[in-house]
Formats: structure tokens, C-alpha cells, sequence
């Protein structure tokens, strides 16, 4: 179903990703990071839609459809490494930026901060080009420190 978008996503020469492409494979990636301890909890889920109707001013059923096609998307997308990379090569520094701050909420939202998804975020981190010093105000900015 997302072969298309996928090969245009990693090809070697890609161009900005229109909004709607961006928009999804950004949300892919939250939903990536939220799996990654294996507990895709309802506060996940809730916490993902939440921070679409805010980044992109959606309703609820526009939210929940863009997480269930990233859903679908993120269970397709290749690995972390290759799918971070494209994005960071499709996507404005400063929307990367939004989006590990987004990481850190979607890590945050059932109150437990998870090995697995520590260390993803930081890697995913690096992959998107974002400073480790940005990643840790972001981190901060969420966790109200």
C-alpha cells in the first residue's frame, strides 16, 4: 500500500515532502518510537492525536485517520536508520526540531520513561540532523524541568 511513498521517501535525490507526506511519515515516527517498548498504550495513542490536532490543526477524525495510516505506514517503513534519514532529508530542521520535541511527549505520556525508548529517541535524534543539546531543551521543555 506504501511501496510508492516509501520508494519516493528513500530515494537518493528527494526533494521537501509535500505537507501531507510529511505529516504522515512525522507521524510515523511517533508512532515508531511510541511501539518501541512494545507497549502501545491508549495515553500513546491519545498523546499522538493530541499533538496532530495541535501541529496541524485537524479534528478527531482526522487525527485518528492520520495515526492509523501512519500505523500501517510505520509497520512497512524500512529501518529506523534509513526511514529517519529520508526524513531528514525531505524536512525543515526546524519541523525536525518540533518533531523530537513531539518524541519526548510521545516517550513521556504514560509517566514511565522506557530504556528501549530513550535510546531510540536519541538515536532517531541524531538520524534527523537535531543537536543533542536541542533534543535535551525539547526533553525538558515537555518534562516541565
Amino acid at each position: 500500500m506504501f511501496a510508492e511513498f516509501l520508494k519516493k521517501l528513500t530515494q537518493p535525490e528527494i526533494d521537501e515532502l509535500p505537507d501531507e507526506d510529511a505529516r504522515l511519515a512525522l507521524t510515523a515516527l511517533l508512532v515508531r518510537i511510541a511501539r518501541s517498548d512494545h507497549d502501545y498504550s491508549t495515553g500513546e495513542k491519545d498523546r499522538i492525536d493530541r499533538i496532530n490536532a495541535r501541529r496541524y490543526g485537524l479534528g478527531p477524525g482526522a487525527v485518528s485517520a492520520l495515526r492509523e495510516e501512519a500505523e500501517a505506514l510505520e509497520a512497512e517503513a524500512p529501518d529506523t536508520v534509513r526511514f529517519t534519514r529520508a526524513i531528514k532529508d525531505a524536512v525543515p530542521y526546524d519541523d525536525r526540531l518540533a518533531v523530537v520535541k513531539a518524541l519526548w511527549e510521545v516517550v513521556l505520556a504514560d509517566g514511565a520513561r522506557a530504556q528501549e525508548e530513550d535510546a531510540l529517541v536519541r538515536m532517531v535524534t541524531n538520524f534527523l540532523g537535531v543537536s543533542d543539546r536541542d533534543s535535551a531543551l525539547a526533553r525538558q521543555e515537555v518534562a516541565g524541568d
